[in-house]
């Protein structure tokens, strides 16, 4: 039976993992939204709420976020042919090279951190060529955190990292931002809820948009990010 004292480590772990100071250099890639600033698409606070809410309903809730809940299983059961196929299946839904540099280098950073805290898998050989969300369902799976609360974790991450990137590079302000965060809250729980609840032929981004303009950005004459 879980106990409060194992709840709040978990709570804590969760923290830990989902916080804007874990040195995986997460900061460095905008997921195509500084391309869409460049080109016009997002102006200003109500066209980035439109955008983002897009992100998480047709991106993460089908795509990153049932990935979670598979690789948390599959870690669990230590099913290895689970592991490799969500992997792979993750691998082919990045439609840019950006996305795909992505998914890879921020899972090989957070890997070369789980093996500095000691919290590799009993075969550590299972982290490797792991991408990120991969190895944040490991992590998170070694941290005692419930499935449902880091698909939440992992979807707030995603939108702190969001917001950053365009208090950065749009005129918006951090109080903007806080009200974004409100209208999305909501939405950050609606997206976990889909998402465990999909079936596996449901899943996969419906995001041309994002495509295009990570397409854009891999040209893209002046850059602050990395995607």
């Amino acid at each position: 039976m879980p106990t409060e004292s194992s709840d709040d480590l978990a709570l804590l772990g969760l923290l830990q993992l989902v916080s804007p100071a874990l040195p995986i250099g997460a900061f460095a890639w905008s997921q195509g939204l500084e391309s869409a600033f460049e080109l016009d698409w997002v102006r200003g606070e109500d066209d980035l709420g439109e955008w983002l809410e897009g992100v998480l309903d047709d991106g993460l809730a089908r795509c990153e976020l049932p990935a979670l809940a598979r690789f948390m299983a599959a870690w669990a059961e230590d099913d290895v042919e689970a592991l490799e196929h969500w992997n792979g299946w993750l691998a082919a839904t990045r439609e840019t090279a950006e996305l795909a540099a992505e998914e890879a280098r921020l899972g090989s950073a957070l890997t070369r951190l789980v093996t500095s805290l000691g919290l590799t898998p009993a075969e550590p050989s299972r982290l490797d060529g792991m991408g990120y969300v991969g190895v944040f369902a490991w992590l998170a799976l070694a941290r005692r955190v419930t499935p449902r609360q880091a698909l939440l974790g992992f979807a707030w991450a995603w939108l702190e990292n969001q917001l950053a990137v365009a208090c950065k590079a749009l005129p918006l302000g951090h109080t903007a931002a806080q009200r974004l965060i409100e209208r999305l809250r909501p939405s950050l729980v609606a997206a976990t809820d889909a998402a465990l609840e999909y079936d596996d032929d449901q899943l996969g981004p419906m995001l041309p948009g994002l495509a295009l303009a990570s397409a854009q950005h891999e040209t893209q004459y002046s850059r602050l990010f990395r995607s």
